[in-house]
């Protein structure tokens, strides 16, 4: 059995975002969108609402900023261990980038709500030994791709 099964049955609404803030420890958001989202999960596992969200594993997460001596911003990879707070879920799919098949992996992360509902998080991963070493870090950075190297 599938630790999604229990979301299977009535799951009708799917919410898809960049960035979600579902815990401080996952750093997944970078500020309002993901609160946002984060406060989206929260009330629908409160009212027990059929939904799933889908967002990106983001595993180097946004950034750590700090200044330096000079008072230049230096910004730092902020990495999560998702193995310590999701559970891996048994299925990949292909998707075609560039003519070549880049791997995803979902990841389960369950919200619980106080009153017992719960709502199911999928969070997306390239980071599997059968993907290019170019495409493993597809998911890595919330909004990277701007030829920071943080890794």
């Amino acid at each position: 059995m599938s630790p999604l099964d229990p979301f299977l049955v009535r799951c009708r609404i799917a919410y898809l975002s960049m960035e979600i803030a579902l815990d401080p420890q996952l750093h997944t958001y970078s500020g309002g969108l993901g609160v946002l989202a984060g406060d989206t999960v929260r009330s629908s596992a409160d009212l027990g609402l059929p939904m799933v969200f889908v967002t990106l594993a983001s595993r180097q997460g946004y950034l750590k900023q700090e200044l330096g001596p000079d008072g230049i911003q230096i910004d730092h990879a902020d990495p999560w261990d998702i193995e310590a707070h999701t559970t891996a879920l048994d299925a990949t799919v292909a998707v075609r980038l560039e003519g070549r098949a880049v791997w995803v992996r979902p990841w389960l992360y369950v919200q619980k709500s106080t009153s017992g509902g719960a709502v199911p998080t999928i969070l997306l991963d390239t980071d599997l030994a059968a993907n290019d070493p170019q495409d493993r870090h597809i998911t890595d950075r919330l909004y990277g791709g701007d030829g920071t190297d943080y890794l």
